[in-house]
């Protein structure tokens, strides 16, 4: 499998950041993070010891359902579905084609990669304009 690298970034951060690759102000490095988390408590949350264990669950009995993992796991069927849903939209798993209309849920990355600054440079303030 493969490392997901994921970034910690505010709502306004990633905002500024997003509108500057759009304007072809700044273009996205190889290395950085495919996956941005608004902050480290949520990144926390999403992969909190209960849900990595549910991921190697998924990865290693490979259930062909929910209502399978839910067995497997013990865990409420409208539970894992909002747990998976919120993994899936940061890249964790994914839903393929299960036995008849069933989804299937599939670990995408065995790693996660953090990239955390741990000391936030301030943007210089732009004049506002006035005397001083």
């Amino acid at each position: 499998m493969t490392t997901l690298k994921v970034g910690i970034a505010g709502y306004e951060e990633m905002k500024a950041r997003t509108m500057r690759i759009a304007r072809g102000e700044e273009k996205p490095a190889r290395g950085d993070p495919k996956v941005w988390f608004t902050s480290t408590e949520s990144f926390a949350k999403v992969l909190s010891a209960g849900n990595r264990e549910l991921l190697r669950i998924i990865a290693e009995k490979g259930p062909e359902s929910l209502e399978e993992l839910a067995e497997l796991t013990g865990r409420a069927g409208s539970n894992l579905s909002r747990t998976l849903k919120t993994m899936e939209s940061y890249g964790l798993v994914r839903f393929e084609p299960g036995h008849g209309r069933k989804l299937a849920p599939k670990v995408v990355h065995d790693r996660v990669e953090l990239a955390l600054p741990l000391i936030v440079r301030a943007e210089p303030k732009k004049a506002s304009g006035g005397r001083s």
